[in-house]
Parts: structure tokens; C-alpha cells; sequence
């Protein structure tokens, strides 16, 4: 790992599941590391790696220029960066607090008007890739903010993630996690369905479920189709547009033999009926144009 050029004392606050893996990736960082969490067991391991031991955000403020902010949601977010010892009680004029909690898409902008006054920076830097990706320092950073902040930010969050991405403004990195979510959750939604039909057909799920892991490994599962700079139906003349047709005709079809599967084997199918309804348009196809 190459020696950082611009060593900056950083501060952690919120060591869970997600937040305590992310900051010992810190706990080497050269310009030092104070971290602060409301549970004694949390910092047990950091204090005896040798990390400063905060007994608040303000106390964070009074040693660290970067501050990565993990807590549960935008009231605790309120409250350390504002409350009675929050950040703002002690930071100095350019200061980066980066959010990482998923928090609502207007929150970051209230907070930056809220943290002018002190000359500190508000970024909001929500992540994805789980409990595994803070682990080994493989997360994705989707940040919103100002370009100078952001740049400030990127070795420290180098040890962190493998992949960090601004996406514009304040706000914008939280509106990418939100949209990135929504993949994750529909994903569970469809998953389920599928899982109940291939119990009732006698197949073994933890087997099926290697197999999901695997194509979509290969494929890159839903984000392969995530390669277009918008979602405007095709021009016929475009060269993506057959490969995408291609693919939305075969959804229609495989589709229709999974609510014929489920129906035979006693299951609902409701996703996989608004899955066919909607696979044209998802895919950026005008049913309009021939097929």
C-alpha cells in the first residue's frame, strides 16, 4: 500500500457492524485515528491497536480534519454533527464530515447550511457492499459534495473501499445508494418468489442459490444491463437496441414459463407477472418500433 501524500488526522463515529470494519482499515492511516461510539466493547480492539478513544463527536472534531460519520439515521445524524458535543462545537474551518449512514436525499444540504457557519464540509458518502466489502476494503463510496472536499477524502477512503465515486452535489451520492438499494431489494423480492417455486418443484435451494452466485459473477446480474447513460427507449438505428431486444423478448418468454411452473406447482407468481408486464419498458425497448 503506498504511503498517503496528504497524511490528515481522521475521526470515525459509529463503530458497528459496518462502521467498526471500516475503520480499522485506519488504524495504520499515518495521520492518526480518533474514534468515538456510544457502546465501551466497541472500542476495546481500537484502543488496543493504539487509536485515540473520543468520548464524543466534539472531542472526534478536536484532533480530526476528515470525520466519517456511520450511525443509525438522520436524527443521530443531527445530533453529532449538531447536538450539545457535536462535531460543530469544536471543529476547524475545513473540516470534511462525510455521512455514510443511508439518510434522506434532502438531509445533506440542511446539514452543509447548517455547518457553513464553521467553515466545515458536508459530504455525503453512503456505501455499498455489506458487512464482507468493510471487511476487506472492497465497499464502493457514492458520494455528493464538492469536488475540493471529495478530494481531500480519497486516500483515507482508499483503505476502505475499492471503488469511490462521486456522483455531484450534495445529495447526489445519497440518491445513487437509494437507487442502488432498490436493485438489492427488488432483487430479495424476486429471490423469494423464485426460492418458494423451486422448494414446491423439489429442487435444492442452497445448490440453486450457488448457481445464482455464480452466473451472476460472470454476467454481472442486473448491473450488466447498467450501460447506458440513460433510460430513453432506443432509436431503431442504435446498435445496443437489438441485443436489448433480444434479451427483453427471451424475459418475455422465460417468464411466461415460470407463471406456467408456479401455477403448476401451486405458487403465486406475482413477480414474475409485473416482471413481464414491465420488461420492455425496463429495458429501454419502444414496443412501438417492430420487433
Amino acid at each position: 500500500m503506498t504511503e498517503p501524500t496528504n497524511p490528515v488526522p481522521v475521526g470515525f463515529i459509529g463503530l458497528g457492524n459496518i462502521g467498526g470494519p471500516m475503520a480499522k482499515r485506519l488504524l495504520d492511516w499515518p495521520g492518526g485515528l480518533t474514534v468515538c461510539d456510544v457502546s465501551p466493547d466497541a472500542l476495546q480492539d481500537f484502543e488496543a491497536a493504539g487509536a485515540r478513544i473520543a468520548a464524543d463527536a466534539a472531542e472526534v472534531a478536536e484532533h480530526a480534519m476528515v470525520i466519517s460519520v456511520m450511525v443509525r439515521d438522520d436524527a443521530q445524524v443531527h445530533d453529532v454533527l449538531d447536538g450539545e458535543r457535536g462535531i460543530l462545537r469544536t471543529a476547524r474551518p475545513g473540516t470534511v464530515v462525510a455521512i455514510h449512514s443511508t439518510i434522506e436525499p434532502e438531509t445533506p444540504a440542511a446539514l452543509q447550511a447548517i455547518a457553513d457557519a464553521s467553515g466545515v464540509h458536508i459530504l455525503d458518502a453512503p456505501v455499498s457492499g455489506g458487512f464482507m466489502g468493510a471487511h476487506d476494503g472492497s465497499l464502493a463510496f457514492l458520494i455528493g459534495g464538492t469536488e475540493d472536499a471529495v478530494e481531500l477524502v480519497r486516500e483515507p477512503f482508499g483503505r476502505m473501499a475499492a471503488l469511490v465515486t462521486r456522483f455531484g452535489d450534495l445529495g447526489a451520492g445519497t440518491k445513487a445508494k437509494l437507487a442502488r438499494n432498490l436493485i438489492t431489494y427488488a432483487s430479495y423480492v424476486a429471490v423469494g418468489e423464485a426460492m418458494r417455486i423451486a422448494e414446491a418443484a423439489g429442487l435444492d435451494l442452497l445448490e440453486l442459490g450457488e448457481v445464482v452466485r455464480h452466473s451472476d459473477k460472470v454476467t454481472g446480474g442486473p448491473g450488466s444491463v447498467m450501460v447506458r447513460r440513460t433510460v430513453e427507449p432506443f432509436a431503431a438505428h442504435d446498435p445496443l437496441r437489438e441485443p436489448f431486444l433480444h434479451g427483453a423478448l427471451l424475459g418475455e418468454k422465460d417468464l411466461a414459463l415460470v407463471a406456467a411452473l408456479g401455477a403448476e406447482v401451486g405458487v403465486d407468481t406475482p413477480v414474475a407477472a409485473q416482471a413481464a408486464a414491465l420488461i420492455l419498458s425496463a429495458m429501454s425497448i419502444d414496443p412501438e418500433l417492430d420487433r
